[in-house]
This record gives C-alpha cells, sequence and structure tokens, in this order.
C-alpha cells in the first residue's frame, strides 16, 4: 500500500510500484486536470508539484511517492497560483488550452521560488513546458503580471 497526500487528502493505493503517477491521477483517482503530452517528460502538460516542487508526472514512479505531499491542478490555491490564474484571464493566455494545467503548475512553482522573475528566469522554469499554439510571449507577460499582482 503506498501513502501519499492529495490535494491535502491521505489516500491510499494498491498498485503496481512502476506506474506512473500521471496514470494513478487520471484513471485510478480520475483527476483528469493532469494531461498526458508525450510520455517522456518533455512537454510538461502532466506537470504536478510533489513535494512543493514542480514534477512531471508521467516519469514519476508512484512507488517512489509513499508519504510524498502531490498537488495537481484541480486544487492548486496558493498566492502565486491565484495571482497567476487572474493573469492567465487578464491577459487571455490559452488558445487550445491543453498545455494550460502544466504551464500554470510551472508557473506557479516559479513565482512561490522567485516572486520577481527575470526574463531568463522565465524562460528556464518554463523551458520544457510545450505549447502548440505558440503563446510563449502571452505566457511570459502573464508571469510577469502575476508578480505585479502578487506585490500589490
Amino acid at each position: 500500500m503506498i501513502e501519499f497526500k492529495l490535494n491535502g487528502e491521505v489516500r491510499q493505493v494498491d498498485l503496481d510500484p512502476d506506474m506512473p503517477l500521471l496514470w494513478v491521477l487520471r484513471d485510478e483517482l480520475k483527476l483528469t486536470g493532469t494531461k498526458f503530452g508525450c510520455g517522456v517528460a518533455s512537454c510538461g502538460a502532466c506537470t504536478v508539484h510533489i513535494d512543493g516542487e514542480a514534477t512531471r508526472s508521467c516519469q514519476a514512479l508512484i512507488g517512489d511517492l509513499d508519504g510524498a505531499e502531490i498537488e495537481t491542478i484541480e486544487a492548486i490555491s496558493s498566492p502565486a497560483a491565484q495571482a497567476i490564474q487572474a493573469a492567465w484571464v487578464e491577459l487571455q493566455v490559452p488558445q487550445c488550452g491543453y498545455c494550460q494545467s502544466g504551464q500554470i503548475m510551472s508557473a506557479s512553482a516559479l513565482l512561490t521560488e522567485t516572486p520577481k522573475p527575470t526574463d531568463e528566469d522565465i524562460d528556464a522554469a518554463m523551458e520544457g513546458n510545450l505549447c502548440r499554439c505558440a503563446t510563449y510571449a502571452r505566457i511570459r507577460s502573464a508571469i510577469h503580471r502575476a508578480a505585479e499582482i502578487m506585490e500589490a
């Protein structure tokens, strides 16, 4: 039995320890906000927070997460996340929206760690979060706007 805290609630699963967290979330626990993109940690669509760190859930094995704290897009509520979500809406960041849960998870982790990021900080933190619609300039602008919202 593997026990972890998911979105503030203690959960237990009896699954193959080699199952990626992504499939535990989507298939077993029916939390579908975390998206499957590539399966090899290259696109960022599956990003969640594990113990506060932005992590690709397609490569995080559930057997390695006993005792971990996991947060998904369904429950993200930190001040950074709230600012990111407000800026995303204000600047109309999403187009198709498929990558957005991963983008928001990575951006909120960045702002939690670096409240006033530079363009270089943003580029480094968001590297590997792919957007098929190429809204990268709006994403960067929204992260800067979220930093402003957090300062106010």
